[in-house]
Parts: structure tokens; C-alpha cells; sequence
């Protein structure tokens, strides 16, 4: 009986220090407050929206998921992060492919690491949190979203879809290469070069002749944290392999042009590039 509860309290420990977030924040991250007054605001008419769980190693994380409130066999879009977690701008742009015809859903991958939603500090969720999170951890956990997806009966897996922003635009690049079964991914101003370390071995440059799923970049010209030469090194290394794969660059563009929410916002360039998100998933079987 003492070594059933030893057992019993072992296990709960395990999953409160496993799973650190187990429900979605609501409203915005407290580091992207106030928001500005150019936020996009999608309306749940006609959709099925909100908060799912998905089954994970070691227990569930969730998700937002929005889709048409009729029909089926609907196309599959992740959406994943920015920094910030799965906050209202993700759980927007979610609503937005629902508007679509897509079956969208955002897992929070950082359900392990940490509760970003109210941290104020930038530099403190990517020290405490955004840093600590194993790319084999998200892929793992994107491939469960698919299968989670899959088992609703309401999606057509076949035409899987991915789109992330800032850390998740370095994700899309990563899951390219990492699940056969991808049909097209938009990247928006994710990180290209790195340094290896354990939990992060490889980075998007490292990864192009593993590229199975053809991507389209989207960056910005003036962006501070992802200098123009590397996104150069990664145009002409996808030419090299030969990749199907395209980059493109907005002239005077900043970091964060897609972000509405945030003075970053580019209302031109974010258009253009939503525009351009849906030809490339049409072109490539994706919707």
C-alpha cells in the first residue's frame, strides 16, 4: 500500500513538472500588451472553435482548433507560434484558415517548459522557456496534432498544410524536413542559421537537402534579428539542392510584419503574404 502511494504521488509530480500549461490562455500575451488598435478580430460565425487536447507522450497539451460547423474532409492547417504562445493572435489566424475550409489547429508546445502567457519580459521567456524546448519535443508533438486531427472524422490529413511565425517560421522549416507526409509549409521570418546545441541540433540551413514539403519564406528586408545575408545563404543553398522551395524578401519590412496586434505591422506586406500563403498551399495539394 506505502509503495502504491509512493508510486501514486511519483506519477502526479512527474505530470505537474511534465505539463506546466494545461489550458489556453485567454485574451493576449502580457509581454504584446496593449495591443494596438489595428488587431485583426475574426468572428466564430459559422465555425467550431476553441480549446482541445491532444494526447502526447507523457500526457496531453492543448491546442486551439477552429473549423467549418459543416462538413468534413477539410484540409489541415498547423498554425504554430510565435514566442508568445498560443495566445488571441494565434487563435485568430486559426479562425481565418476556418474561414477558409480548413481544419486549424494550434498546439502549445510549450506545455512542458513553461507558462509564457504572463511573463512581461521578452528576454525572460526565451531564457526560461522558449530556449528549453527540444525540437524533437515539437515534432513529436505535431505529429500527434496530425494524428488527433486525422481521428475526428472531420479532417482530410492527406492535405496537411503548415504555416508558423518568428520561432514557429524556423519550425515550419524544421517539420519539412521532418514528416513525408507534409504537402506545403509557409514560413514566416523564421530564424535560418543558428548554433547547434543539444536541444536544438540542427537548424533550417542544415536541413535543406531533407526538405519534403516545399516552403515558401516570407521575410522582412529590415529585419534586426534575421540579417539579410543568411536569408541570401538560404536562397541559394535551396537552389544548389535543387528545392521547389521560395524565399521571399520585403524590401524595408521588420520582424513581425504579420503581427497586427503589434506595431510591426505591415498592413501591405502581411496582405500580400496571407495571399500568397493560399496559392502555395493550393499549388501544392495543401487546401
Amino acid at each position: 500500500m506505502h509503495q502504491d502511494l509512493t508510486r501514486l504521488t511519483e506519477k502526479t509530480e512527474f505530470t505537474r513538472r511534465e505539463f506546466v500549461v494545461t489550458t489556453l490562455a485567454t485574451g493576449f500575451a502580457a509581454a504584446v500588451e496593449p495591443v494596438s488598435a489595428q488587431t485583426i478580430t475574426t468572428d466564430t460565425a459559422g465555425l467550431v472553435a476553441g480549446e482541445v487536447k491532444i494526447p502526447v507522450k507523457g500526457g496531453e497539451i492543448p491546442a486551439y482548433r477552429a473549423m467549418p460547423d459543416k462538413g468534413k474532409s477539410f484540409p489541415v492547417a498547423l498554425v504554430i507560434q510565435e514566442i508568445f504562445g498560443v495566445h488571441e493572435h494565434i487563435k485568430d489566424i486559426c479562425r481565418r484558415f476556418a474561414k477558409l475550409g480548413h481544419l486549424a489547429i494550434a498546439p502549445e508546445l510549450y506545455a512542458r517548459q513553461g507558462d509564457v502567457s504572463r511573463m512581461t519580459n521578452v528576454n525572460e521567456i526565451i531564457t526560461n522557456v522558449v530556449s528549453k524546448v527540444p525540437d524533437a519535443q515539437v515534432m513529436a508533438d505535431l505529429d500527434a496534432t496530425v494524428e488527433w486531427a486525422a481521428k475526428t472524422g472531420k479532417a482530410n490529413a492527406n492535405k496537411l498544410g503548415i504555416t508558423g511565425f518568428c520561432w514557429g517560421g524556423r519550425i515550419v522549416w524544421l517539420y519539412a524536413a521532418h514528416n513525408p507526409k507534409l504537402k506545403a509549409g509557409v514560413a514566416w521570418y523564421g530564424r535560418l542559421v543558428g548554433q547547434a546545441d543539444e536541444l536544438h541540433p540542427k537548424h533550417p540551413i542544415d536541413l535543406v537537402k531533407d526538405l519534403k514539403a516545399p516552403v515558401l519564406g516570407l521575410y522582412g528586408g529590415a529585419d534586426g534579428g534575421i540579417p539579410n545575408p543568411t536569408v541570401e545563404q538560404m536562397q541559394a543553398a535551396l537552389k544548389s539542392a535543387g528545392k521547389p522551395s521560395e524565399i521571399i524578401l520585403y524590401p524595408d519590412t521588420p520582424h513581425g510584419f504579420h503581427a497586427d496586434y503589434r506595431q510591426s505591422y505591415r498592413r501591405q506586406q502581411s496582405e500580400d503574404g496571407w495571399r500568397k500563403l493560399q496559392d502555395w498551399f493550393k499549388k501544392h495539394g495543401a487546401a
